[in-house]
């Protein structure tokens, strides 16, 4: 277990100190959280709905990462854009923008093949089709998420995939505890989360962890 908490907490403070510097990134993944939870709490009950609203927070945490996060050189950390990309356990750019092709496109498949070949029966109106999406979008956010472990599978091994799977569900709440304080640093003016250059999830203080900021 030491070993699983130990590759827990350093995949979270890679995604921190990595690609959540920004405060309006992290601001954005705040907000995003907070819709998460509303999505985790409709899965059961309107499994199409769930579906619109995962999509609608992870569409406000990539717009964080694409258009607020510093894409050069990383001089807190002292690495390269590019080792960064490489070293990613989850989705990096080149995998996200693969997923939100597929994402996007699905309005447009349905539009041309409203029943997905048998799938659903034909829609009776915009409602049908707009639930038929959500249903689909659910489909390709397990998908991927499944996808994407089994890679880390073969090219790591199982227990990278678990937890890395385990991470990505649990972040809407880590997500909270950690950026709850990024509107204020943001209203500051801190466009940047200075406290990350100090910052250190070493296991003796992996119980602050979640308070660094």
């Amino acid at each position: 277990m030491s070993r699983v908490s130990n590759m827990l907490r350093t995949q979270r403070f890679d995604d921190y100190r990595y690609y959540h510097q920004s405060t309006v990134n992290q601001t954005l993944h705040l907000i995003s959280a907070v819709i998460f939870l509303g999505c985790y709490a409709l899965l059961f009950k309107d499994p199409a709905l769930a579906g619109l609203v995962g999509w609608l927070a992870m569409l406000t945490r990539q717009t964080g990462h694409f258009f607020f996060e510093p894409n050069g050189y990383d001089a807190v950390n002292d690495v390269s854009n590019e080792y960064k990309e490489a070293v990613k356990v989850g989705y990096n750019q080149t995998r996200k923008i693969i997923l939100l092709l597929v994402w996007g496109s699905t309005p447009l498949v349905l539009y041309v093949v409203p029943t997905l070949f048998g799938l659903f029966d034909p829609p009776a109106g915009r409602l049908d089709f707009i639930r038929h999406v959500g249903a689909v979008w659910l489909a390709i956010g397990i998908g991927g998420g499944l996808f994407r472990m089994i890679q880390l599978f073969l090219t790591r091994d199982v227990t990278t995939g678990l937890v890395w799977v385990f991470k990505v569900l649990t972040d809407p709440f880590h997500n909270i505890a950690l950026y709850w304080k990024s509107p204020l640093k943001l209203l500051r003016g801190e466009l940047i989360d200075t406290s990350i250059a100090d910052a250190d999830w070493s296991e003796e203080d992996a119980e602050e962890a979640t308070h660094l900021t």
